[in-house]
């Protein structure tokens, strides 16, 4: 049974950082590339960040670029999304995904395998 469990949401001010974690079971997590989602209340679901299997490259929607570092430790199937200089604008629910073998098209939310129940983060401003 496949599991990600996410973690570390929380309600900050803006300026404030958080970093959220997404534990993985039941997949060989070295071979999956992982990505972070995110949904605003009345808004799709968008891409903001993911980090690919192997060579871990790391990719980066626009407006969190500088301010957003994805990381991962296959030791402990883990991914992680430290989250600085948080603006209102990012409030939202979280969500990490799992895609095997992913290498491309990282951004493309119907291209992953597994998703996980997400973890809020609202920044006040």
């Amino acid at each position: 049974q496949v599991q990600l469990v996410e973690s570390g949401g929380g309600l900050v001010q803006a300026g404030d950082s958080l970093k959220l974690s997404c534990a993985a079971s039941g997949i060989i997590f070295s071979r999956y590339a992982m990505g972070w989602f995110r949904q605003a209340p009345g808004k799709e679901r968008e891409f903001v960040s993911a980090i690919s299997w192997g060579d871990s490259s790391t990719y980066y929607e626009d407006s969190v670029k500088g301010r957003f570092t994805i990381s991962r430790d296959n030791a402990k199937n883990t991914v992680y999304l430290q989250m600085n200089s948080l603006k209102p604008e990012d409030t939202a629910d979280y969500y990490c995904a799992a895609m095997v073998y992913g290498y491309s098209d990282l951004d493309d939310s119907g291209r992953y395998d597994y998703w996980g129940q997400g973890t809020q983060v609202t920044v006040s401003s």
